[in-house]
């Protein structure tokens, strides 16, 4: 799964990674990122892991609320 990488250590239920990384893919795309460890890259694993960590647990508000914070149209 393409946001393992970032998590650091961090310990997420299976589920979520999954919806994590359903959102990291997407996002990336609409960037036009590859989904590899670069500093733009972290930046949106961060994103992503924050709002995970905050309670958002499924990939479409995940993606829609990084979508926004970014300002992807």
């Amino acid at each position: 799964m393409p946001i393992r990488p970032f998590l650091a250590g961090q310990a997420f239920q299976p589920e979520l990674i999954q919806q994590m990384s359903t959102a990291f893919v997407r996002i990336c795309e609409a960037l036009r990122l590859e989904p590899i460890d670069d500093a733009a890259t972290r930046l949106v694993a961060k994103t992503i892991i924050g709002l995970a960590e905050r309670g958002i647990k499924d990939a479409e508000t995940l993606f829609e609320m990084t979508r926004q914070e970014f300002e992807i149209k």
